[in-house]
């Protein structure tokens, strides 16, 4: 039997960090397939409300997720302006470059208080509007970096790995009514390049960067597809991570 792929048509969905960059593209696709998008941002109020007006002036929702309780009131706000909540793309991240001799505490909690630590409370904070009602998709953004040790990231590194263990977790906790996946996208570098982003571009398989309308396709399929599909990580990264 082959069962339909789910329509995006009306479901609300969550973005966070989703004024710039990979989560622009997220909320841009979202939106081309009639979804109605709610659209995170901290500091990037004029990029939000751009992506915001490009979706069909979706509402922006500002908070700093290195707070458990903006987190939550965010959600609240969300909740409340549209009266459920089908989808959670958890994009937001950091990266930092250092030697890991030279990491300090905060800049190891700078990192895993957004890349890890509000991953996990945004994905509790939904799902808890998700079980009251009809369940729903959650979609963590982790990195090529989760699954390939770069030296002078270990701290990113750690969280993004934390990142692909955590949506496995979660996929067997609220399993069958909410599906927790990880698409973990390679090099997308956008505006900028360096020698670190030349090698890893030489050494892919797709001898090219990737793009965010790529990741934005993965993560459509995992908010499209059935909640049989569960705890599953799509690495998005032209071969690199086969290497």
């Amino acid at each position: 039997m082959n069962l339909p792929m789910n329509q995006l048509q009306g479901k609300v969905v969550l973005v966070t960090g989703g004024a710039r960059r990979i989560g622009r593209s997220i909320s841009l696709a979202l939106a081309a397939e009639g979804a109605k998008v709610a659209i995170h941002y901290r500091g990037s109020e004029a990029a939000a409300r751009q992506t915001a007006e490009e979706c069909g002036d979706a509402p922006v929702f500002q908070a700093n997720l290195e707070s458990v309780a903006e987190i939550r009131t965010m959600f609240h706000q969300v909740a409340t302006h549209f009266g459920t909540l089908d989808g959670l793309v958890n994009n937001a991240a950091r990266f930092t470059n250092f030697d890991p001799l030279t990491i300090e505490e905060a800049d190891w909690d700078h990192i895993h208080s957004v890349n890890l630590k509000a991953t996990f409370f945004c994905s509790q904070a939904a799902a808890r509007i998700m079980l009251a009602g009809a369940g729903g998709h959650i979609v963590n953004i982790s990195s090529l970096g989760g699954l390939r040790p770069w030296a002078n990231h270990a701290h990113y590194c750690a969280s993004k790995a934390g990142v692909i263990m955590l949506t496995k977790a979660l996929a067997k906790a609220w399993a069958p009514h909410i599906s927790v996946n990880s698409v973990a996208p390679g090099v997308i570098p956008f505006d900028k390049s360096d020698a670190r982003i030349e090698r890893l571009i030489k050494a892919s398989p797709a001898r090219r960067a990737g793009t965010g309308e790529e990741i934005a396709e993965a993560v459509l399929f995992f908010l499209k597809a059935t909640r049989f599909t569960t705890g599953q990580l799509l690495a998005v990264d032209g071969g690199l991570s086969q290497l």
